[in-house]
């Protein structure tokens, strides 16, 4: 079960891939994570998944990463009279609390906080930025608005409003309930919609705790202002580019995407490139030349996953869909220029780093120099494995680890194959385990060199102090 490539891939389940048997072809094709999308499906469907996964694990004897993706808050219109309506371009339109349906002249948006950060000036994208307002007065209950582009609107549909920072949480009560469930059934990363700011993370990470990791979605300008921040309190990173391609002019996103990676990359945190990768294989058995492109693009960036949502959940060939990303990577990985890339991108680490990243750097410039079949990580927190595919050394990371938990996480690291062990007592035991396993996983023959790293003394987090070079 050796995948042949570095970066991963996150799909999403839904109605077309929620059976076993869909789900298995789909893990068999190279999905690493799968992701559970919380914005759909009732609890007993969740749960319903949660058991398919945890007993595909159990038959294929391989770690499989869990993401349970929060909704976040929704803002929508309310309804209308006649369900749809036209506004054109230049009239005046009215928002308000008022829940009685709407016309040409007025529509209600339930979002009294909506009203309460709005200003003369801002704007209002409606329907995924399809309809745009200029808003020219407003209260604590209404705007007047100008219609920028017009369009026809119909009822309870999106409301987005860039370059203002809502006073509102990124966890709804319906987020929180889902949050339970999730915990509950044992999700490993836990996606977290609609971060505004750093203080968002840190509520999330007071009801989750250690319990699952936590995916801050990028997509809203906000989030971009202050992006180092927030990674710095995320344990991953999600390039939500749906949302955030409404919330600013496409041409932008693009150049914030590679930003983000390169901020991730810096910290060590694992990244996520979504929205539309493979989006014409809904219907089609093959991707678009630009589809192909946009993900060759993350891959060579060095992003560490890259996922389907449609393509997967609801489209017509998810398993296709899957095998395309799958041999995208490969070809990526496979072509000289990108080892180029990714070592022309790497971040040294600067004086006055800690012991681990000493480790790391050196372990990196040995596998070089050695040609080392493999990197093999003893964990048990993921700490060492993280640090180790920070660095994108040319051999795969083998990550060996006593905690299932951990293995699981790790399935969405780069580089990262994890597998999980019994305990470890001794450096002598370690390196025997690590020739071992690298034997029998196919990362190294008889004969060729392997490095270890681990933290001493064994099992406690955060302590990569030791390199030792070994031969299978």
């Amino acid at each position: 079960m050796r995948r042949t490539r570095n970066a991963k891939i996150v799909a999403t389940l839904g109605p077309a891939s929620s059976d076993k048997d869909t789900v298995r072809q789909l893990f068999m094709a190279g999905v690493d994570v799968f992701r559970l999308n919380f914005s759909h499906g009732s609890a007993d469907d969740h749960r319903a998944r949660f058991a398919i996964l945890r007993e595909l694990e159990q038959e294929t004897g391989r770690p499989i990463g869990i993401l349970a993706d929060l909704q976040g808050p929704k803002l929508r219109v309310g309804t209308f009279s006649n369900g749809t309506v036209t506004l054109l371009e230049g009239e005046a339109f009215r928002l308000d609390l008022d829940p009685a349906p709407g016309n040409t002249l007025r529509a209600g948006m339930p979002h009294p906080e909506i009203f309460a950060a709005l200003v003369p000036g801002a704007e209002l994208l409606l329907d995924d930025g399809k309809l745009r307002l200029v808003v020219e007065r407003c209260g604590a209950d209404f705007a007047e608005t100008r219609v920028a582009v017009g369009g026809k609107l119909s009822e309870r549909k999106g409301v987005n409003i860039p370059g203002v920072v809502l006073p509102i949480t990124a966890l709804t009560a319906k987020d929180r309930l889902d949050l339970a469930l999730a915990l509950e059934e044992g999700a490993d990363w836990i996606a977290l919609s609609f971060v505004q700011r750093p203080e968002d993370v840190a509520e999330a990470r007071a009801l989750i705790g250690d319990r699952a990791a936590i995916v801050s979605k990028l997509e809203k300008p906000a989030a971009i202002d202050r992006l180092d921040e927030i990674v710095a309190l995320s344990d991953a990173i999600m390039v939500a580019r749906g949302d955030l391609g409404v919330e600013m002019p496409a041409e932008r996103v693009p150049a914030i995407q590679k930003r983000i990676i390169r901020s991730c990359r810096r910290a060590g945190k694992p990244v996520i490139v979504a929205t539309q990768m493979l989006e014409s294989m809904i219907n089609s058995p093959v991707p678009t030349r630009a589809e192909a492109s946009d993900v060759a693009t993350a891959i060579y960036d060095g992003a560490d996953a890259v996922m389907l949502s449609a393509e997967s959940a609801s489209g017509q060939f998810p398993v296709e869909a899957v095998k395309m990303m799958d041999r995208i990577i490969e070809q990526v990985e496979g072509d000289p220029q990108y080892r180029q890339l990714i070592d022309a991108s790497h971040t040294t680490a600067r004086p006055g780093g800690d012991v681990a990243e000493a480790v790391c750097c050196a372990m990196r410039r040995a596998v070089s120099l050695l040609q080392a079949a493999a990197i093999v990580c003893y964990t048990s927190s993921g700490h060492t494995s993280l640090r180790a595919a920070r660095e994108r050394p040319e051999s795969p990371v083998l990550s060996l680890t006593p905690n299932i938990t951990t293995a699981r996480r790790l399935a969405l690291v780069w580089g990262v194959h994890s597998v999980h062990i019994e305990d470890v007592s001794d450096v002598s035991q370690m390196t025997e385990i690590a020739a071992e396993i690298a034997r029998r996983e196919h990362f190294a023959q008889s004969g060729q060199t392997i490095v270890a790293i681990a933290g001493m003394p064994f099992g406690t987090p955060g302590t990569t102090n030791l390199m030792r070079i070994a031969t299978v």
